[in-house]
């Protein structure tokens, strides 16, 4: 039964392709062959025509040469050879030859009474023809004498020398090209198969390389097909070696950056467990579930950096309306700071904003999380301005050192007071810098305090601003 199973599949599975040596040379000697094969023929053909013409010309004078012999008579036209001097006339030492010679009726004077052939037609002194006779096929010709005697002279000769005369021109004509031909067919196995050898060569390589391994595959640069493919193979392997590491880095960050916020929600969930109080119980509760949402907010952030990562490799730019797109996240966020104790608002959208070559989806990430950071640890005023093809958020909070300020910017490191990124503004800040990155968008942080030209401490404050290049702007609008 298994037997007949391991039958079934080996019916059911694909034949093996032919290799790309044998259907290039496929390609190349069939038409080749055809080519020859049209052109031998053609060569025969006209071969064989001036061998017929020249056989028939020679069965023409035979024919004249007994025309020659015939003479107007007291009896009447008679042929004035005897027999043996008619086979001298005629002789042939291949070819057995006949004749007859007849009167314009069709009755004998001379020669075999069987032998007959077609007559000339029209004014035509003569035609030849292919006849059979005695069993034989014979080449004959019919010569017209005109008056005032007329009569006509018929001879007809087997086609042997013929035969073989065309036979011999196709053996010096076939044989040469088929050796020709062969001859030619391995040089052509051993050149295709020494240009196609690097891809075999590609082939082995790959198939001994660990998945791990996505470092450039040296390929020799015999052609540039194959040059072209080596190159389009290790920047794929490029794309995918920054695919796997983004992957790589948003596990390890998820795995770093969630042990404290777990831990936290596990340590509330036991003290819980552990009271008798109903309240106590709601109040572990409603921590728990304030601990799960900054948990999954931060599971968010992480997953943005990380498609910011491999953003680059399916980066669509289209036009966006930067008035437009600030205006509709001041919407968004409007709720969740009216529950925060923050005035949200917006400075610049009316004044006419500039369309700009880029990525809705970035450029909204990019005001999402710096609306985000700003609610969560600015102060009581956040606003998003707009200055030409400037985006900025500021708030009133406490404000960033400046030598701090670089380093929220980057993952792994660590904010003011020793805030752990992810933690804190910089992870989001660390997004947003990616995204820019990606827009060719500049990314500065300064203080609120500086741009105002408030008398306020110089810390005091944040400005966030991500300014587009002038090479992505396509109009003013409004």
């Amino acid at each position: 039964m298994s037997g007949t199973a391991a039958d079934h599949e080996a019916a059911r599975a694909p034949a093996a392709a032919p290799s790309l040596t044998r259907r290039v040379l496929r390609g190349v000697l069939m038409p080749l062959a055809l080519t020859w094969l049209v052109g031998t023929g053609i060569a025969l053909f006209v071969a064989n025509s001036f061998t017929e013409q020249a056989f028939d010309r020679t069965l023409l004078d035979d024919a004249y040469a007994v025309s020659s012999n015939v003479r107007a008579t007291e009896n009447g036209i008679e042929l004035l050879l005897t027999p043996r001097e008619v086979t001298a006339v005629l002789f042939d030492q291949i070819e057995t030859v006949h004749f007859a010679v007849r009167k314009i009726d069709g009755s004998r004077l001379a020669g075999e009474e069987a032998l007959r052939a077609p007559v000339p037609e029209g004014e035509a002194r003569h035609r030849f023809s292919d006849i059979v006779f005695q069993g034989q096929t014979l080449r004959a010709v019919v010569l017209n004498h005109a008056a005032p005697n007329p009569y006509r002279v018929l001879v007809a000769q087997t086609t042997r020398a013929r035969a073989a005369l065309v036979e011999r021109l196709l053996g010096y004509v076939l044989v040469p090209q088929l050796l020709l031909l062969a001859v030619l067919a391995a040089w052509l196995w051993r050149r295709i198969d020494r240009e196609l050898r690097p891809l075999g060569e590609l082939e082995q390589t790959l198939g001994r390389r660990d998945a791990n391994d996505l470092s450039p595959v040296p390929v020799a640069r015999t052609s540039r097909e194959l040059e072209q493919l080596g190159d389009a193979m290790n920047a794929l392997f490029v794309r995918v070696a920054h695919s796997v590491r983004a992957q790589r880095e948003f596990a390890g960050n998820v795995a770093h950056e969630l042990r404290t916020p777990l831990a936290g929600i596990r340590a509330l969930a036991d003290y819980g467990l552990a009271q008798k109080d109903s309240a106590v119980w709601r109040e572990q509760l409603a921590r728990i579930a304030a601990s799960q949402a900054r948990a999954s907010h931060l599971v968010d952030q992480l997953l943005g950096l990380a498609l910011a990562d491999e953003g680059h490799t399916a980066l669509q730019r289209e036009p966006v309306r930067l008035n437009e797109m600030a205006e509709a996240a001041v919407m968004r966020h409007l709720a969740r700071a009216d529950a925060r104790g923050v005035d949200l608002g917006a400075r610049g959208l009316d004044d006419g904003a500039l369309t700009v070559l880029a990525s809705t989806a970035l450029v909204e990430g990019i005001l999402d999380n710096l609306i985000d950071n700003a609610l969560r640890y600015g102060g009581r005023t956040v606003t998003v301005e707009l200055d030409g093809a400037v985006l900025s958020v500021v708030d009133d909070g406490p404000g960033i050192p400046a030598e701090a300020r670089q380093a929220l910017m980057q993952r792994g490191a660590q904010g003011p007071a020793g805030q752990k990124l992810g933690q804190g503004a910089g992870l989001g800040l660390a997004i947003v810098a990616r995204y820019a990155q990606l827009l060719d968008a500049t990314l500065t942080l300064s203080s609120a305090a500086e741009t105002r030209g408030s008398e306020i401490g110089a810390e005091s404050g944040l400005r966030v601003s991500v300014a587009f290049p002038l090479a992505s702007v396509q109009s003013r609008v409004g």
